[in-house]
């Protein structure tokens, strides 16, 4: 029941639009196609505000949306805001039969940032916490009981939610039924955490998975050279399964003997003009396929 979805970040780069910006959305839902993939998540370029035409074409190339990060605003914005704009994305997943949606807090996140490196990021105050996690919980039980779509938190260099610890406190102080995690391996793994023991721990609270690569050096060079978040995406620190330097075939493991039932997508962006995403979408899908038996 795991089925393979891909993110349309890998063509075009929604917090840096010069990645990929000639890339059409037809071009990248076809390649999507192509290479194998039948669930994808939802792109700047997606013709959102007709619902309609979006289906018909997504349906055409026998793909679906099954995920679309929300940017949870909590510490910037009043609840009602974040309410509203969360409701009308929840409306939008429904339409197409979505049972996610992911999202991280960036109210007081630096990971869009270009000029401000990684070591920047503060940690969140107790006042952010308290707005985020009951924040969480009333829209996760809104988008649970209202729309039967869970509400996957993505955990993301950056932003206040980047180590295990935080996500301890995270799962800790948010209700189970209506908060559940967005694993992602190369984002426990960029902030220092070990990948395997993350899903090995929080797998039966995970509603959604990511499965990126990241290739070691650049992970190192973003970190001794203090750069930032989109700067080591810029420089390739991403890549899809099987073609960095993370063990991921003890990852997939315990994902296949867990009970997870539902999407991992991958999600690896680069830069376009470097790595094309064809290619990449289809390397990454033969390695799931073929060595990690998805």
């Amino acid at each position: 029941m795991i089925k393979l979805g891909i993110a349309p970040i890998n063509w075009t780069n929604d917090d840096m639009p010069e990645l990929g910006g000639d890339i059409s959305f037809e071009q990248c839902i076809s390649e999507m196609a192509l290479a194998g993939y039948k669930g994808c998540e939802v792109g700047t370029k997606y013709p959102v505000n007709d619902r309609f035409l979006l289906k018909e074409k997504l349906n055409l190339r026998g793909i679906t949306i099954c995920n679309q990060w929300f940017s949870y605003e909590f510490s910037t914005k009043t609840f009602k805001e974040v309410k509203d704009n969360f409701i009308n994305q929840i409306d939008f997943l429904n339409y197409f039969d979505a049972k996610v949606i992911g999202g991280a807090e960036v109210g007081n996140s630096i990971h869009g940032q270009y000029n401000i490196p990684l070591s920047n990021r503060k940690p969140g105050t107790k006042e952010n916490w308290k707005k985020l996690t009951e924040g969480l919980n009333e829209l996760g039980k809104i988008s649970l009981n209202e729309f039967g779509i869970k509400l996957s938190y993505h955990h993301h260099m950056g932003t206040m939610i980047e180590t295990m610890s935080e996500v301890d406190r995270l799962l800790n102080e948010t209700n189970e039924k209506y908060v559940n995690l967005n694993y992602d391996c190369g984002h426990f793994y960029m902030a220092g955490d070990n990948p395997l023991n993350a899903i090995q721990k929080y797998i039966d609270r995970t509603s959604h998975i990511h499965f990126k690569d990241v290739r070691e050096l650049i992970k190192q060079k973003v970190f001794n050279e203090n750069l930032s978040f989109l700067e080591g995406v810029k420089l390739g620190m991403f890549t899809v399964p099987g073609d960095g330097d993370l063990d991921m075939k003890p990852i997939a493991k315990a994902v296949h003997e867990s009970n997870y039932k539902g999407w991992l997508v991958v999600e690896a962006e680069q830069d376009p003009y470097k790595a094309n995403p064809f290619e990449y979408a289809k390397k990454g899908y033969e390695y799931l396929t073929k060595e990690l038996n998805f």
